[in-house]
């Protein structure tokens, strides 16, 4: 079974270094970057399960971190601040962070935190096992939530890389728009049929050489979407 990774980022090497050495008691590896832009450049190239990130940082603060990563992944982040005031703690949720742990912080919660973050992130179905698809030229890793055509990466939402593993994991079948709704968006589908052409549009206008007559993703006209088998 592969070792879980975790990326630490911290300005403070110190901080660092005490949560590295507590994880890597509990057999989880750790890779580490001093700010937001280290953390996303490492993103790009390795498959990361969790992000501990803290907020105050220079060049790129976590916030906008956090939000370019969710620009791109879905991977589970642990928020750090000094800063205890609610409103930092709502700013870090709102974008899009998964746990949230004042400064200074026992380590020993630290772990539990994280090891429970990467036990819900387990949680998958059985059609999850796969770790990456191709279909011609678009590859999508299911792991690091990274789509590219050819050599080149594509920057999807969340919501759209939802749609596009949806349908991928399912080629062949024809889905409804309520049905991709509720299977992404995880919410009961009322009058969801134009916010669900919207992120299709956007996710075409990506991934397609013309959008007006997709190679991948198919209109069934009446019916909903697909990607053939």
């Amino acid at each position: 079974m592969r070792q879980h990774l975790v990326l630490v980022v911290d300005d403070e090497k110190d901080i660092r270094d005490v949560i590295t050495v507590y994880l890597n008691n509990e057999n989880i590896r750790t890779i580490e970057a001093a700010d937001g832009i280290e953390a996303l450049e490492v993103m790009s190239r390795e498959m990361v399960d969790l992000v501990i990130l803290d907020v105050m940082m220079p060049r790129l603060d976590g916030i906008m971190t956090c939000r370019k990563i969710r620009e791109q992944s879905e991977v589970q982040v642990l928020m750090l601040s000094a800063k205890q005031e609610d409103i930092d703690k709502i700013n870090g949720l709102t974008m899009g962070a998964d746990d949230y742990l004042g400064k200074p912080f026992n380590p020993l919660e630290l772990v539990a935190r994280v090891k429970a973050q990467l036990r819900r992130s387990q949680r998958i179905t059985p059609q999850q096992d796969e770790h990456y698809i191709q279909i011609g030229s678009l590859i999508i890793d299911f792991r690091r939530h990274l789509v590219s055509i050819g050599e080149k990466k594509v920057q999807l939402t969340p919501l759209e890389f939802g749609i596009l593993e949806l349908l991928g994991r399912h080629r062949g079948q024809v889905f409804s728009a309520n049905h991709i709704y509720e299977a992404v968006w995880k919410e009961r589908a009322m009058n969801s049929e134009n916010n669900v052409m919207a992120h299709i549009r956007n996710l075409r206008e990506k991934i397609e050489t013309n959008p007006r007559e997709p190679r991948f993703i198919k209109t069934v006209w009446g019916v909903g979407y697909k990607i053939d088998a």
